[in-house]
């Protein structure tokens, strides 16, 4: 058995123990706060981070189709700008055969010998005449017909420069249609790089502030699990000195209510004493003899 120093000491020390166990689960409550605070804000940041990554893929996307694009209709600038390249230099070669041939002389165009004509044919649809009159107007629209002929031959170089002029007129606005088309088109996938880059270093940082909050986490973690074991061991101490305690209180329960037994046992018997010699009971005497 204890002694009552040994268990008062041992009393204190159950008390001074409650009272550490209370301070560690106080502290292991407001480490866990402190982590789930830590951990809320680190879902925040990678709800961000997805969000941005979806936003930069999406981005990507776009980019690359407009990048593609700039590139068919670059090679479709080409294919016009070699067309009108072409072009040009058959005007240049129809141009030297026209200078050749008014090197040889002056060159009558033939419009105006079609008008000619055609005012001819208009007098015989339109007028009265004798038959030597048509006749005579008809070989003047016969021979100017022939003339009409040779100098529209002569003048071909002429007027395929001119269809050819047209084709590149309409070449060159649709290559500038294009040039348009592919600067505006730069412009936007330009634009959308530019966001991209800004969004990636969004996520690089934001990436940053997720890992330290990680880490923070961790840091936590290992507070509370030191604490854990702290508390664990101050439970087990607790636990034995308890154990004892009441392994102590027990012993005494059980010495008074050997003590009391005894006393009762003696108080039966004088009781019982007293009976045989014819004596007087008194109250304990009976409840003595009862128990």
């Amino acid at each position: 058995m204890l002694t009552p120093e040994e268990t008062q000491e041992a009393q204190k020390q159950v008390n001074e123990l409650k009272n550490q166990v209370q301070e560690l689960r106080t502290r292991l409550n407001q480490i866990n706060d402190q982590k789930e605070d830590l951990f809320s804000q680190k879902i925040k940041v990678s709800e961000q981070i997805k969000t941005l990554i979806n936003e930069t893929v999406k981005l990507r996307k776009e980019r690359n189709k407009l990048t593609s694009e700039v590139k068919q209709e670059k090679e479709e600038r080409k294919k016009l700008n070699t067309e009108v390249q072409h072009k040009i230099k058959q005007i240049k070669e129809k141009y030297q055969e026209t200078k050749t041939v008014e090197q040889k002389g002056p060159v009558e165009r033939p419009g105006p010998i079609k008008m000619m004509m055609e005012r001819l044919e208009t007098q015989i649809e339109t007028n009265a005449m004798s038959f030597e009159k048509e006749k005579e107007i008809m070989k003047k629209i016969k021979a100017l017909k022939k003339k009409y002929d040779q100098l529209k031959q002569a003048n071909i170089a002429w007027e395929t420069t001119h269809e050819l002029s047209q084709e590149i007129r309409s070449e060159k606005e649709k290559a500038d249609k294009v040039h348009q088309e592919i600067q505006d088109k730069a412009k936007v996938s330009q634009d959308k790089h530019e966001v991209i880059i800004k969004e990636s270093k969004k996520i690089d940082d934001l990436k940053v502030e997720e890992d330290k909050f990680n880490k923070e986490i961790v840091l936590k973690k290992e507070e509370m699990a030191k604490i854990n074991s702290e508390l664990e061991g101050k439970l087990h101490e607790l636990s034995i000195i308890n154990s004892k305690l009441n392994i102590e209180h027990r012993e005494k329960r059980h010495d008074r209510e050997q003590t009391k037994a005894k006393k009762l046992s003696e108080r039966k018997r004088e009781a019982e004493d007293k009976l045989k010699n014819g004596g007087k009971l008194t109250t304990e005497d009976i409840l003595a003899m009862q128990s």
